[in-house]
């Protein structure tokens, strides 16, 4: 294989392992933070258990997450260093704002929230929690805002050795594509985050339907993911309007439109794309919904790949079918939602055994959604490095084929081997059942013929959600 293709499928495989911790991370520090206060405004040891419970979970994922991201670093170094070169006058500041303002945040406050809670007292203690979350919120930022300059590039120049250089700081960090992308991302980690602690909270329902603390984690879990689901949606679909304004080829990609239409394009559901015929063979279509959705016309004329040339094509195949299953599961996580919503109008919510294997079943649906919508993001912008001004073929440094296939090799088996049993550890944590912790209250299940139907999913005064 050629070095190209080695060096993207070894960044491929290093970033995709990398990219289900942060978002796991940033989720789950703002629940942290919800339990915590909880837990200081009502005294109910059920929420410091939780937080017990799942800070420990935080802690393994959180260091997964940094050590899983430091091999990226070498790459840029080696397998990127022409890329590194060209633009590092504008990503090399923006990751170094990323560690000062974000990591060290994180770092700093870690250990305060994982073992300080009896040496600095509960105020001091939820000080660290908050910046703990402040600090994912932060890491996000950064790198959402290096990508997104790498997605629509403004603000900079090019000196006389072929480098980008920053002109207008603000342009650079704030550019076009920045909002849409990172309200997309912590939105993703947030709906992620809610389905891994309402797939727990079902498994022990399943087990013991009376228990409080699994009811409390369900409750909060089918609420969030009942809030964020539909803003979600809408999101997404603001940022399809930006990336057709930014990165046309990128939407012609993920639609599967190979040919224009001038009197309204149609919406491809289903269909096999054909790079080499430059069209969607068996393709399913809804005639001008297309045109409707992006351009609230369904008359727009919308252009086609036809209108580019083909040295410029993303790869749509790829790009059309990992669209098609972010969108599909961002749908069946809004049925999820509001299935919990009828089950607790009709007072089940925590007996219903379907709800709870429809629950535990979208539980690792997040993550996939998350890389899906990275591979949609990443593929859609090829041939490109940097859009429209640094192609992938110009941005590999000068490593040898054997060397990177050596290494790629080599990462493959550590990867597999380390963070499968991270991965492991983290599901033998979650198996257990959460129970009353040092606060010394016993784990007292609350018998169901005692939960009035209530119609929100907040916890009663009872401490269990009613």
């Amino acid at each position: 294989m050629e070095a190209l293709a080695l060096a993207r499928m070894q960044f491929a495989f290093t970033v995709s392992f990398h990219i289900v911790f942060p978002v796991f991370s940033i989720g789950l520090a703002s629940y942290l933070v919800v339990l915590e206060a909880l837990w200081l405004r009502t005294g109910k040891p059920v929420y410091l258990d939780l937080f017990r419970y799942w800070m420990k979970i935080f802690a393994v994922a959180f260091a997964m997450g940094v050590v899983s991201g430091i091999v990226m670093a070498y790459e840029f170094g080696t397998n990127w260093s022409v890329f590194s070169d060209k633009a590092g006058p504008v990503i090399g500041p923006l990751m170094a704002y990323e560690v000062l303002s974000a990591f060290f945040l994180e770092a700093g406050f870690l250990g305060v929230m994982l073992f300080g809670l009896k040496r600095v007292g509960k105020g001091a203690h939820f000080v660290a929690t908050l910046a703990v979350a402040a600090g994912t919120f932060f890491s996000a930022f950064w790198i959402l805002s290096a990508n997104s300059w790498m997605q629509t590039p403004q603000g900079y120049g090019v000196n006389a050795a072929g480098q980008f250089i920053p002109e207008n700081w603000l342009a650079i960090i704030f550019n076009p594509s920045l909002p849409y992308r990172l309200a997309h991302m912590l939105l993703a980690a947030y709906l992620t985050t809610a389905l891994v602690v309402g797939a727990v909270g079902a498994w022990h329902l399943m087990k013991d339907s009376s228990s409080r603390h699994a009811r409390v984690m369900f409750a909060m879990a089918m609420g969030m993911v009942l809030a964020t689901a539909p803003v979600q949606i809408v999101v997404g679909d603001q940022h399809g309007l930006n990336t057709l304004k930014y990165q046309p080829q990128k939407i012609m990609a993920m639609e599967g439109h190979y040919e224009s239409h001038p009197d309204g394009a149609p919406l491809i559901l289903f269909g096999l794309p054909d790079q080499s015929a430059g069209e969607v063979k068996d393709s399913i279509e809804i005639p001008k919904l297309g045109s409707l959705i992006l351009k609230h016309d369904p008359n727009a004329p919308m252009a086609g790949l036809d209108t580019v040339p083909r040295a410029d094509w993303p790869p749509v195949p790829i790009v059309f079918w990992s669209f098609r299953v972010m969108v599909g599961l961002g749908v069946l996580m809004l049925a999820l939602g509001l299935f919990a919503l009828v089950q607790r109008f009709r007072g089940k919510l925590y007996d219903s055994n379907l709800l709870n294997r429809f629950a535990i079943v979208m539980g690792p649906a997040g993550f996939v959604a998350v890389l899906a919508g990275w591979i949609t993001t990443e593929v859609g912008r090829q041939p490109y490095a940097i859009y429209g001004l640094l192609r992938t073929s110009n941005a590999v440094g000068p490593v040898a084929a054997p060397a990177l296939a050596a290494s790629l090799a080599a990462f493959a088996v550590v990867y597999f081997v380390v963070f499968g049993a991270g991965l492991f550890y983290i599901l033998r944590l979650m198996s257990h059942p959460p129970h009353a912790g040092e606060s010394g209250v016993p784990n007292a299940p609350i018998r169901s013929a005692g939960l009035a139907p209530a119609r929100t999913f907040a916890p009663d005064e009872e401490g269990s959600p009613g």
